[in-house]
């Protein structure tokens, strides 16, 4: 995990996700500004629920989780207790990311159907 956690960071995978983030967070104040609009609750909703639930998730939980654990060294006797609590919490939040990014494209996707 300690060495997914260093080939995640590079730089197609930070635009993909903060560049991602950038736009929703602009469509999200854009649409208030349109808000009578029929289309304006899925897109506040769907951006709002990529903002909250995967970038904000990522940023408060997972990050946090990675960095804890590449401080560990591998083999050692705290590794053994961090990696138990690591899997746990880890993925828990991440099916939280998953979910809310499911969800913001569910949305975005009943949206493009309208």
């Amino acid at each position: 995990m300690q060495s997914i956690n260093i080939t995640a960071i590079n730089p197609l995978f930070m635009i993909t996700l903060f560049g991602t983030a950038l736009t929703r967070l602009f469509l999200a104040i854009a649409v208030l500004f349109k808000w009578q609009q029929p289309s304006a609750f899925y897109l506040l909703a769907g951006s709002l629920l990529y903002l909250v639930g995967t970038i904000t998730v990522t940023i408060a939980f997972n990050v946090p989780l990675n960095d804890a654990l590449a401080g560990v060294k591998p083999d050692s006797p705290e590794e053994a207790t961090l990696w138990a609590k690591y899997l746990t919490d880890w993925t828990f939040w991440n099916h939280v990311r998953t979910i809310a990014a499911l969800a913001a494209a569910a949305l975005f996707t009943v949206l493009s159907l309208k």
